[in-house]
């Protein structure tokens, strides 16, 4: 782990947001989010016949979609530090700059590299298991860490 953030982390008494819990989190925050899509697009659910008609529902609002993550992400995290999965599992996210909630410019681009991330097949969430500071891509680049609320 960057000497820095080990000494940041040691010196205001903050523990990393373990891996459980961050996995948790991202479940229920997809759920969430699954069932607001499901609820959104009940009627064209409904009169999918198939499964494939239902796929295709599905991919003819991915950018809507993922929009609504993004957003979803953004204003939670710099509103509360967190998503409601997050406040549920009783973690959060600071700037490692500032230690408080990030603010719009950071928690925009951490939602969108968030979003990068899972599309191209997680590479960035398995990459956070294996950091010793435990960032995925969306928080090097937001310069952010998880830590226990």
């Amino acid at each position: 782990m960057n000497e820095e953030i080990e000494e940041l982390l040691h010196r205001e008494e903050l523990n990393l947001a373990s891996i459980q819990k961050r996995s948790m989190a991202f479940f229920i925050d997809e759920m969430l989010l699954s069932f607001l899509l499901i609820f959104a697009l009940w009627d064209s659910f409904i009169s999918a016949t198939t499964v494939e008609e239902m796929i295709q529902v599905t991919n003819n609002f991915v950018l809507e979609y993922m929009f609504v993550k993004i957003v979803y992400q953004a204003f939670f995290t710099m509103q509360y530090g967190a998503t409601i999965g997050k406040i549920l599992m009783k973690i959060r996210v600071i700037e490692i700059q500032t230690l408080s909630n990030p603010n719009v410019v950071v928690s925009l681009n951490r939602g969108i590299f968030r979003v990068i991330s899972e599309m191209m097949f997680y590479l960035g969430f398995i990459w956070g298991m294996m950091d010793p500071a435990r960032q995925a891509w969306h928080d090097k680049t937001a310069k952010t860490l998880v830590v226990d609320a």
